[in-house]
């Protein structure tokens, strides 16, 4: 009895622990006002790690103690964001900050609108799973679909509540950005810099490289903050503005950015734009523009999104920091479809935290616009603070040598012809055989996100090429390890390992298949709708450019081109060769807790878009369908559901309301 006695004791101790130091750590981390001196925290701590090691049993995912108690990973799992994590669209003037307005009265009239402006945090966009208030998963965005996996390394940031406040939703997914503040930049290189150790070039590349550590206590040394921006999944509660959304992240004991605004229209957000524009130097952590999000989230769901950018949101960049340098030379770049890249060769400059070597011209027009010439003094700097890019020329400080560009009449790759198609801005190679080209198209083939072959390479893939084992990427898969030996300095360990690798790729599904093939303007997400639609390799060959069209997110243009590739009788061949070293050229559905279910969405949903509802069914294993029959399992029915409901009684078909639906996501994450 003693010891039961003991156990009880300290469980209620530990629980009275949990509470207090959580308080206080939202009360220093979040509030910037603690109440307790740092020494009387640590035995706070010290007394709480006693009983969890007395007591194992007691020792639980939320505890303070466990933000920095994890083993190093081999590596991150893939995670799929049940809600995609879309990117912004990008404005670098008025004109284009107000455009956002008239393309939204296009579809939605004139209802009034308010906004919502927000600081543009330079940092790492991640997601953040709760249950039961309790953080159970963090992921970065990744490409918007598929993340990895970093829950380890988000413990270690104490503005990341490890349990939520007492309103806290069954399950919510919160999304915002991990970053470095200027502080702890400087302090870190000025420790590496003692240490001899490289420096990192700006505070995002440091957060970035911190939250992809395979080991949790390298990252809870670089000092990460987070600001939360919004909510991704949300079950049993219905937010209706994104200035509520704000707040219930607040009462949540979240750190919310305290400079967001409520702004009645555009002409508050730029001139909030213009506030920040200056007092961003004031700030301890780097911010590159704003973001302007439409305040409704009901208008915020009808408008949608559109090319993986929503349609209700736009980041106003702040003008980047320019400097000024020479261009040596302009060269060309060939790239994956023959189209001619000019690039300025610069001598050397520091813009925005990095050294500047090249920059974009992207095609002969902006060149000539720009009247840019070998030899010339430019304004370069960093579009976004991203990419460099030269803003104009300086005529006044020409000698008379400069060159002006001309587009060469032949390929400076393979000599082949060159031309310009029409309606096009940019000139093209036509030597389907071009070299430059065929190394690109193999680079992408055997890509991480396309084939995955490990251990080959860009260096690799060019050798190859080098020494003609390969003449396309259907020969990858003749390559045997006596071939590889006869090759200068090859290993017997590389010349077995890397034909395994290839030979490992041909389970590789349908769709990964299908983005290899590097038809221009077909992603991952693409690709998977496409092999998703048609099913087999063949029937996409067939489909017409108008059934192309009909796939979501394909439209006319990208139907046009993928009918193009297929009608190339040289592609049509690459596929056949493809097929017959054992490439899967049919699509099989993921495995997950709703395989072999059919659902079908009628009315509209408030906590989803349709888009966003039929990737969460077909991301747990589920398929979607238009059409009511006795093949559907499930009818969700939103808001004001059509005849679809009607029908789905009289055939006797399970009914989920939203909630419902949203509890089924739920309980499968």
């Amino acid at each position: 009895m003693a010891a039961m006695t003991s156990i009880a004791q300290a469980r209620r101790r530990a629980s009275e622990l949990r509470r207090e130091i959580e308080e206080h750590n939202y009360r220093y981390y979040v509030l910037d006002a603690p109440i307790i001196s740092d020494a009387e925290f640590d035995r706070l701590m010290v007394e709480l790690g006693e009983l969890e090691r007395a007591h194992p049993e007691l020792l639980a995912p939320d505890s303070p103690t466990q933000r920095v108690g994890a083993a190093p990973l081999d590596r991150f799992e893939r995670v799929e964001h049940r809600i995609p994590m879309l990117s912004l669209e990008n404005a670098f003037t008025r004109e284009e900050l107000f455009d956002l307005e008239r393309r939204i009265r296009d579809r939605i009239g004139d209802r009034p609108i308010s906004y919502v402006g927000e600081l543009k945090i330079d940092g790492l966009a991640v997601s953040l799973w709760y249950e039961r208030g309790v953080f159970v998963r963090g992921a970065t965005r990744g490409d918007g679909f598929v993340g990895e996996d970093v829950t380890q390394n988000l413990r270690t940031i104490r503005q990341v509540p490890l349990r939520l406040g007492p309103e806290a939703p069954d399950v919510i997914e919160v999304r915002g950005e991990a970053y470095m503040s200027r502080r702890a930049f400087a302090e870190i290189n000025q420790r590496r810099m003692e240490e001899g150790e490289p420096l990192f070039a700006n505070p995002r590349n440091a957060a970035a490289g911190a939250v992809r550590q395979l080991d949790p206590t390298i990252t809870a040394e670089r000092r990460l903050k987070f600001f939360p921006y919004a909510v991704g999944v949300i079950a049993g509660r219905t937010l209706r503005t994104h200035w509520e959304t704000l707040d219930l992240l607040k009462r949540l004991r979240f750190a919310v950015n305290p400079h967001s605004e409520r702004l009645p229209d555009l002409e508050a957000a730029w001139a909030f734009s213009h506030t920040w524009e200056t007092r961003r130097k004031a700030l301890d952590y780097d911010t590159d523009g704003i973001v302007i999000k439409v305040d409704d989230l009901d208008v915020q769901r009808e408008l949608g999104e559109v090319s993986r950018r929503p349609r209700w949101a736009i980041a106003y960049k702040f003008p980047a920091e320019e400097a000024t340098t020479r261009v040596r030379e302009i060269a060309i770049t060939v790239g994956r479809y023959g189209a001619l890249n000019p690039v300025a060769m610069l001598e050397p400059v520091h813009v925005g935290g990095v050294t500047v070597r090249k920059a974009t011209l992207h095609n002969e027009d902006i060149i000539a616009k720009k009247d840019v010439r070998e030899g010339d003094w430019v304004v370069v700097r960093r579009a976004g603070e991203v990419i460099p890019e030269i803003v104009k020329s300086i005529p006044e400080r020409r000698t008379g040598e400069e060159r002006p560009f001309v587009v060469p009449a032949s390929c400076p790759v393979c000599g082949g012809k060159v031309v310009k198609p029409p309606g096009e801005v940019i000139s093209r190679c036509v030597n389907a055989a071009c070299r430059a080209q065929l190394e690109q198209r193999v680079k992408h083939f055997v890509s991480k996100g396309a084939m995955d072959i490990r251990g080959l390479g860009e260096q690799w893939a060019l050798r190859l090429l080098d020494e003609g084992l390969i003449k396309d990427v259907a020969d990858l898969y003749h390559l045997t390890k006596g071939r590889l030996l006869k090759l200068e300095r090859v290993k017997d360990k590389t010349a077995t390992n890397l034909p395994a690798a290839i030979d490992a790729s041909r389970s590789r599904p349908f769709p990964r298949v299908l983005y290899a093939l590097g038809i221009q303007h077909v992603g991952e997400k693409t690709a998977e709708k496409l092999a998703e639609t048609f099913r087999t390799m063949d029937a996409l060959m067939a489909a017409s450019e108008e059934e192309l069209a009909q796939v979501r997110d394909v439209g006319p243009v990208v139907a046009g081109i993928v009918r193009a590739f297929f009608e190339e009788p040289k592609n049509r061949k690459l596929v056949e060769r493809l097929r017959a070293a054992g490439l899967r050229m049919a699509y099989e559905a993921k495995a997950g807790p709703l395989t072999g279910k059919t659902f079908v969405l009628t009315g509209s949903l408030t906590s989803l878009t349709r888009g966003q509802a039929q990737d969460a069914i077909r991301g747990a294993g589920g398929s979607v369908s238009d059409t009511v029959s006795r093949k559907v399992d499930v009818v969700v029915a939103g808001e004001k559901p059509g005849s679809k409901l009607e029908k789905a009684k009289n055939l006797g078909i399970a009914l989920m309301d939203e909630a419902e639906f949203l509890a089924l996501l739920a309980s499968r994450a």
